[in-house]
C-alpha cells in the first residue's frame, strides 16, 4: 500500500469492528441528544460525548501527528472542520461528520481487508512443518529446523515444505498456488518436488536440497511481501499530490471564511465558515489516497492467481506499454527438450562422432550436452576424460585418450580454424574436430511449445511487435520464426550480442513505451536485467530467475507473458479510472459546497460515497483477464 498517512487509520482500525461498536454506540447517544429534554449545557455535553465516542481517536491522531510536523492530512481535516461546527453551535452537525466518516472507513476497511485475503488465500502456500523419520516414528519439525540433506516425507494432502529431489515414492502434486495451473502433475524417484505444491495423492520421501530461506516458497512469499516497496509513478504522482493538495485546500478554507464577509456586503462570517469548514470535508483525498495503490495491490494479487508474480507496481506499469516484446528462443518458445535428430560422420564411425561429442559434453548441464549424453545412453569411463575447458558460447575442448576434441558451433571450428562444411539443416548443429581434424556434424532438434504460436498471435493482435534472439544456428531460428511468423529474428547471438540487440531495440523506441524480454531466467539473466521489463519463462525453482526478472512466470507458458501484459493494461486503467473520477468529483462538489449548494452532511456523503465507489472499482483487477 501506498506510505500515506492515511494507513495509520487502516491499521488503527484492524478488522473494523471496535469503530464500528463506538459508531453504534455514538449514534445512539446522538439520537437521546436530538428528542431528550435536556438544558442547554446538558444537551451540549450530550453532543460533545457522542462526538467524542464516535471521532475521538480522529483528534488524537490529528493532535498527535501536528507534534510530529504532520499537519495536513485526513485526520487534521476531520478534526478543524468539526471543531470549528461546534465551535459555531453546529453540533449534530459535527457527531454526524465523524459517524458517517467513520462508517466510510469501516466500510473501506472491510473492502481492503476482503482483497487482502483474497490475495493471501492465492498465497497461502508457507508450510506449517516437515515431517521427519525418528527412531521409527514420523515427527513434525520447523520447516526453519531442516538442514540441507536431511530426507522428509509428505503424505496426501500435506504441502512440500522445502525445494529437494524425490528419493522414494511417486504422487500427483497440486502446484496451482505456483503456477496458477488446476492440473496437477505426477512427480517420481529423481524428480525435482518444489515447495509450496500439496501432495494430492501418493507418498514422497524427498532429500532437501535448499533450506527454508532459500527455498522456493520462501523466495515467493517474499516477493509478494515486498511487491509494495516499488511504487508505480501514479503511486507517486499521489503522494506529492497529497503533499501540494491539502495545504492548498486548508488556505482556500480559511480564504472561503474571512474574505466574502470582507467584501461581500452583508454577509455573514458564521455562513461562509461553515461554508469553508464544508469545504475542509470534501476536500479530504481519501479517494485517492486509497484506491490508487488498492488498484495496484489488487491488480498484482490477480496476477498472483494466474501464476504471474510482479515484483512492484512500477513494474505493473512497464508491462502495460510494451512497444516489442523480446523472446528467447530455448526454453521460451520451444520446450527446451531436444534429441539428437541426425548424426554425419565423416572418415569415423556414427558410433565414434557420437561417443567422442557426448564424452566432450559430459559435465555439462546445457540442454543440447543433455540430449547428446541421453542419445549416447552408456555409462560414462570418466577415466577416458583427461581435461575440459568450456569456451562461452561457442562449445568445449576436451582431452579424451590423449586426443584433443572440440565440440560446438560454427564459430569453435572458425576460431580453431577447422577446415569444416557448414550445414544448412534446420536444428541446432553441433560439429566435431578431432586432433585438428573435421570429424563430422549432430543435428539436434527442438519442439515448439503448444501455446507459442497462441502467443504470438495474441501480441500481434494488441499491435505489439515481436523479435527473437538466440544463440542457435540461422537455419533453426529461421524455422521457428516461419512456424510462429515472429517479426524479426537475430540468431547466433553470444550472451553479450544478446544484450547489445536488446540495447538497440531500446534505443529506437517511442519515449513512453517499454522492452519487454522473456527468457527462461537461467542463461538470460544479463538480458533480463538489462530489459525494461524482465520476464523469466518456466521458473518453478529457479533462483536466478526469480532474482533477475521483475516478473515472474511460475510455469513455462509463453502465453503467460501475453496474459501478463492484459493484467497490467487492465490495472492502469483502473487507476487511471479512479484518479480522474476522484478529482472531477472533488472538484464540483468544492465548488458546490463553497457556494453553500450543498451542507456539511453531504460533503461526508460525498467523500465516503467517491471513496467507495473507488475502491469496489480497484477490485475489479483481482479478475483476471482470460487469453482467448
Amino acid at each position: 500500500m501506498c506510505e500515506h498517512h492515511h494507513e495509520h487509520q487502516h491499521i488503527h482500525n484492524g478488522s473494523g469492528k471496535t469503530p464500528l461498536k463506538r459508531v453504534l454506540a455514538a449514534v445512539v447517544i446522538f439520537i437521546i441528544a436530538l428528542i431528550a429534554d435536556l438544558s442547554g449545557i446538558a444537551k451540549f455535553a450530550v453532543f460533545v460525548a457522542a462526538y467524542l465516542i464516535a471521532g475521538g481517536d480522529i483528534v488524537y491522531r490529528a493532535f498527535k501527528n501536528i507534534l510530529k510536523g504532520e499537519i495536513f492530512d485526513e485526520n487534521f481535516l476531520m478534526s478543524i472542520a468539526t471543531i470549528g461546527a461546534i465551535l459555531i453551535g453546529e453540533y449534530p452537525e459535527a457527531v454526524m461528520v465523524m459517524v458517517l466518516y467513520q462508517t466510510g472507513e469501516y466500510l473501506q476497511d472491510k473492502a481492503v481487508e476482503k482483497s487482502r485475503k483474497s490475495i493471501s488465500e492465492l498465497m497461502n502456500i508457507r508450510p506449517d512443518y516437515a515431517n521427519i523419520e525418528l527412531d521409527g516414528k514420523i515427527i513434525q519439525k520447523n520447516p526453519l529446523d531442516i538442514k540441507i540433506g536431511d530426507a522428509i516425507i509428505v503424505k496426501t494432502g500435506e504441502k512440500i515444505p522445502l525445494d529437494g529431489i524425490v528419493i522414494e515414492g511417486k504422487a500427483s502434486v497440486d502446484t496451482s498456488a505456483l503456477t496458477g495451473e488446476p492440473v496437477p502433475k505426477e512427480i517420481k524417484i529423481g524428480d525435482n518436488a518444489v515447495s509450496g505444491c500439496i501432495n494430492t495423492n501418493g507418498y514422497l520421501k524427498i532429500k532437501v536440497e535448499k533450506e527454508f530461506g532459500e527455498s522456493t516458497v520462501s523466495k515467493i512469499l517474499e516477493l509478494v511481501e515486498h511487491a509494495g516497496t516499488k511504487k508505480a509513478k501514479a503511486e507517486k504522482f499521489i503522494r506529492k499530490f497529497a503533499r501540494y493538495y491539502t495545504p492548498a485546500v486548508v488556505l482556500a478554507a480559511i480564504l472561503l471564511a474571512v474574505i466574502p464577509p470582507l467584501v461581500i456586503q452583508g454577509a455573514q462570517f458564521t455562513i461562509w465558515l461553515e461554508r469553508a469548514l464544508t469545504f475542509l470535508v470534501i476536500s479530504c483525498p481519501c479517494a485517492i489516497v486509497i484506491s490508487v495503490p488498492l488498484g495496484f495491490f489488487a491488480g498484482i494479487g490477480g496476477a498472483s492467481r494466474a501464476g504471474i508474480l510482479v515484483k512492484g507496481s512500477c513494474y505493473m506499469e512497464g508491462l502495460s506499454k510494451p512497444q516489442t516484446v523480446v523472446f528467447d528462443k530455448t526454453g521460451t518458445l520451444t520446450k527446451g527438450t531436444f534429441k539428437v535428430t541426425e548424426i554425419h560422420p565423416l572418415n569415423v564411425s556414427e558410433n565414434e562422432l557420437l561417443s567422442l561429442t557426448a564424452l566432450a559434453e559430459r559435465y555439462s548441464n546445457h540442454p543440447i550436452a543433455l540430449s547428446l549424453k541421453e542419445a549416447y545412453g552408456n555409462s560414462f569411463e570418466d577415466n577416458k576424460i583427461q581435461d575440459i575447458e568450456e569456451i562461452s558460447g561457442n562449445g568445449v575442448k576436451a582431452i579424451i585418450n590423449g586426443d584433443e576434441i572440440l565440440a560446438g558451433n560454427s564459430r569453435l571450428m572458425n576460431m580453431y580454424k577447422i577446415d569444416y562444411t557448414k550445414s544448412n539443416d534446420a536444428g541446432t548443429i553441433v560439429y566435431t574436430a578431432k586432433n585438428g581434424s573435421y570429424i563430422g556434424y549432430i543435428v539436434i532438434s527442438d519442439e515448439l511449445k503448444d501455446d507459442a504460436e497462441n502467443t504470438i498471435d495474441k501480441l500481434k493482435s494488441l499491435a505489439i511487435k515481436t523479435v527473437m534472439l538466440t544463440g542457435d544456428s540461422f537455419a533453426a531460428a529461421k524455422k521457428v520464426q516461419e512456424k510462429l511468423h515472429v517479426d524479426k529474428v537475430y540468431a547466433e547471438l553470444l550472451p553479450f550480442q544478446k544484450v547489445e540487440k536488446l540495447e538497440e531495440l531500446i534505443d529506437e523506441k517511442s519515449k513512453d513505451k517499454s522492452i519487454i524480454f522473456v527468457g527462461d531466467g537461467i542463461n538470460d539473466a544479463p538480458v533480463l536485467t538489462r530489459a525494461d521489463i524482465g520476464i523469466a519463462m518456466g521458473a518453478m525453482g529457479s533462483d536466478a530467475a526469480i532474482e533477475a526478472a521483475d516478473v515472474v512466470i511460475m510455469d513455462d507458458k509463453p502465453s503467460k507473458s501475453a496474459q501478463a501484459i492484459l493484467i497490467a493494461r487492465k490495472t492502469m486503467v483502473i487507476v487511471k479510472e479512479n484518479i480522474i473520477f476522484a478529482l472531477l468529483i472533488k472538484a464540483l462538489f468544492l465548488i458546490l459546497g463553497a457556494f453553500g449548494i450543498i451542507t456539511m452532511w453531504g460533503a461526508v456523503f460525498a467523500d465516503v460515497g467517491v471513496t467507495l465507489i473507488a475502491i469496489l472499482n480497484s477490485l475489479r483487477a483481482l479478475k483476471t483477464p482470460e487469453l482467448i
